[in-house]
This record gives C-alpha cells, structure tokens and sequence, in this order.
C-alpha cells in the first residue's frame, strides 16, 4: 500500500474504534456525549495513531493491542485541541473546517468534554489488558501521563502561552522554542513512535531508535504545522491562518523566517530518514511520514 493507503486505513481503524468506545457507557450524559463525539469524531489525519500502529508493525506488535493504544492517544490529542481552541488560550472558532466545540456547543462543554476524554484515555489503556500484553501496561500508561502532563504537552502549552499573553520571553531563543516544540507537539509524538517497540516488548536499542525518530519527527512536524500557518491556506488547512505572528508567537518561522525554517525542516527530514535506514523496507511508511512534513497542507 501507498503512504496516503495506510494512512487511511489506520485513520478510518481508529475512528471505528473511538466510535465504538464513546458509544460503550450509557450513562455518559447525553450533551457531554454530544460534545465529545464532535471532538473526536469530526475528521484529522488520525497521524499520531498511525505511527503506533506503524512503529507495533515494525516489531511485530499485536494489532488490535495498537489500535487500543492509538484510540488513547488520540482522544488526549483531541482533548488537548478542544482546550487549545478555548477563547482564554487561542480563541479559535474553527477546526478541520467545522466549528471548534466551544463554539458548537460553549465554554463549559468544551472543558468538560476535554476534561472527559483525558481521563477516559488512561481508563481504555488500565481496562486493556486483554488486548495490551500485561506487563506493557503500567508502562504504556506512565509514558503516556508523562508525554501529556506538566513535563509534556500540558507544559508546552503554558510556554506557549506565556509568550503569547506575557511577552515572555522577550525574545524568543531557538533553545526556547524548541523546548516549547518539544514539549508542546514533541511529546505526543514521541509516545506514538515508542508505544510499537513498547507493545512488542523490544530491545532497548530499538526503543532508543524509535524515540530519536519521534524526537526528529516532531520537530519537522512543528516546523511544518509554522509554515502551513505562515504560508498556508485557511480553505486547505481548514482553520485560521497567519495567526501566529499576528500574536507574536514563537516559531522557528518568526526566528528563521520561512525559508530558513524550510532549510531546517529538510535537515530535520533527513536526519529522521537516518534513524530509519537500518530496518529496511519494512519501515518505508515511517519514513514517508517524514516525507510528508514538506507538503502536507492541513
């Protein structure tokens, strides 16, 4: 199959998968059910799970393990947008061409359905032990809570914040930012790229492997998300654009400036091709993930 192939058939996997697992509690009131389905269910790339289902193929992980692993991580990836897009932090209306869920819905939805769907995530990963190998579990879940927590996600969003709403720092550092781009979009990516070798049991060199290449792939998909924000189309990309300069956020495009954020991108590219060069074939998809950074468009 083509890159765009598996890309498509993990996406539409682990939207069946989110479907059936937001279905499954009927006692979830029926608004916050509503609002959660928006979140989660209202398109993307799916990208994130398709690089644990991609890194447990490379090792030869269970497959239905995967897509249980994937669906957790997507739901904190959604949670993560719907409270990114709240009026007190990027005061986005739209989203992958729809409406942002506090403006489907308001604000107190949104938070609580971004409050649900975290807590949610580690209740599918702790109740999955007939599908995740057991002794993979608590590690699974401690990666994960860290990736998204204060050390992670949770803390890049504040950096992000304090240089959007405080001005701090002055003047953004590239050490800083990448800090930020570590934290902020890094982390959850890095998990993915982990959780294949993680499911499988692997070797530590292996684990080490994947992790400098979800570390490089980040990167490259932080620059490139800069650039479609700088560059980009809003009808493409299917939310606003050009807001990041006007908010005087810190980018490797507001440092660099576009083309020097592309030079980097390239660089970052080819050193995640690197990492990969040793398992051969069986890692073409992987290192088409690294290929697409340069010409996604949403």
């Amino acid at each position: 199959m083509t890159f765009q192939n598996r890309l498509d058939a993990a996406r539409l996997m682990v939207e069946a998968e989110l479907s059936l697992k937001l279905a499954v509690d009927t006692n979830v009131p029926a608004r916050l059910r509503a609002a959660m389905q928006e979140a989660v269910l209202g398109g993307g790339k799916r990208f994130r799970p398709f690089l644990v289902i991609e890194s447990a193929w490379l090792f030869g992980a269970n497959s239905t393990a995967a897509i249980t692993v994937a669906a957790a991580l997507e739901a904190i990836h959604c949670y993560s947008l719907v409270h990114d897009d709240l009026p007190s932090m990027d005061d986005d209306e739209f989203r992958r061409g729809r409406p942002t869920v506090w403006k489907a819905f308001d604000e107190w939805t949104a938070i609580l359905a971004g409050d649900a769907l975290l807590t949610l995530a580690f209740e599918w990963l702790a109740d999955a032990n007939s599908a995740i190998p057991p002794a993979a579990v608590p590690k699974l879940v401690s990666e994960l809570a860290r990736a998204a927590g204060p050390s992670g996600m949770v803390g890049g969003q504040i950096i992000d914040l304090e240089a959007d709403k405080l001005g701090q720092p002055p003047q953004p550092t590239v050490t800083h930012i990448r800090r930020l781009q570590q934290m902020k979009t890094g982390a959850l990516i890095r998990f993915a790229c982990r959780a294949g070798p993680l499911l499988a049991g692997s070797t530590s060199e292996h684990l080490e492997a994947l992790t400098l290449y979800g570390e490089k792939l980040g990167l490259a998909f932080q620059i490139s998300d800069d650039l479609l924000d700088a560059t980009g189309d809003a009808a493409e990309t299917g939310k606003a654009v050009a807001k990041d300069a006007a908010a005087g956020k810190a980018t490797m495009v507001g440092l660099y400036g576009p083309e020097g954020a592309r030079t980097l991108l390239a660089d970052t590219q080819s050193q995640a091709r690197a990492v990969l060069a040793c398992y051969g074939p069986k890692s073409a998809a992987l290192i088409e993930a690294v290929d697409f950074m340069a010409i996604r468009r949403s």
